[in-house]
């Protein structure tokens, strides 16, 4: 703990002040700022600075910045700022309180780089705990990308189609299993077609988890048909010489669906 004078501890000199500090703080960072941004960081800087051991802001008495830190950059990353605008914006509290400092005390130079040092480090956290939320909405995004283009169609009771358009690479090919297998077990189906029409082409990894998909689906009870099958996708199967026994094969989704449903008939 740092007092700013030999009378008041920095932290309670932040809280007297603390509408004077938030109004100019705002000034100076500008829109789009939000003020309930500016309340919580200096509430938990007046928190941090009470502790005796306050030292670097990786430390125990800095917790409830850094999860106030977490929280607004993971708001503003989601409003769609960027991480020089939310760096900036916490940059922007070292003036105002540098300012009140020098301007209501005598201000010791210990109190004056103790703020410096703090807010730097506290701009720092922000851009890193900034970029871990991008990443984070960026994963999400591309989850969900990958879900609405695996979508799992109903197409006949108990007869599911999963048409395929694109690379299916590792990643998706994990979505499109999860996707199948999550409605086989929530429905009752006796039968999925997974269309491969839209898949441009066919190498032994996309193969293989065409394989374990339908693997997997035959555990769960449904019996799985592999349609849209073009000549030049049948050559590059038989030439990877991947094993189809047992798996039925249509031409088009057409035919698979008057498969199913013949089955379903009988």
């Amino acid at each position: 703990m740092i007092p700013p004078s030999h009378a008041v501890p920095l932290g309670q000199f932040v809280r007297d002040h603390h509408a004077a500090l938030c109004a100019a703080w705002l000034e100076r960072a500008g829109a789009p700022s939000v003020p309930a941004h500016c309340e919580r960081v200096l509430q938990a800087f007046a928190e941090a600075a009470d502790d005796p051991q306050a030292g670097n802001i990786e430390g125990r008495a800095w917790r409830a910045m850094r999860d106030t830190l977490d929280d607004i950059t993971t708001a503003r990353a989601g409003r769609g700022s960027t991480a020089a605008a939310t760096v900036a914006f916490v940059f922007a509290v070292k003036q105002p309180l540098a300012d009140l400092l020098q301007s209501h005390h005598a201000a010791a130079p210990a109190a004056l780089r103790a703020v410096d040092t703090w807010v730097d480090q506290m701009g720092m956290y922000a851009l890193d705990a900034f970029q871990r939320s991008r990443e984070q909405i960026i994963a999400r995004q591309q989850r969900e990308l990958l879900e609405l283009s695996t979508p799992v169609i109903s197409l006949w009771e108990g007869v599911l189609a999963l048409p395929l358009i694109g690379t299916l690479d590792s990643v998706r090919a994990q979505v499109v299993m999860e996707s199948l297998l999550d409605r086989i077990a929530a429905t009752h189906v006796h039968t999925a077609i997974i269309d491969i029409t839209g898949v441009p082409t066919v190498d032994t990894m996309v193969a293989q988890h065409l394989m374990k998909t339908i693997a997997a689906a035959r555990l769960m009870g449904a019996d799985c048909i592999l349609s849209g099958i073009r000549p030049q996708i049948a050559q590059t199967i038989v030439h990877l010489g991947v094993d189809l026994a047992g798996v039925v094969t249509k031409a088009t989704l057409a035919d698979a669906f008057l498969h199913a449903t013949g089955t379903a008939a009988g």
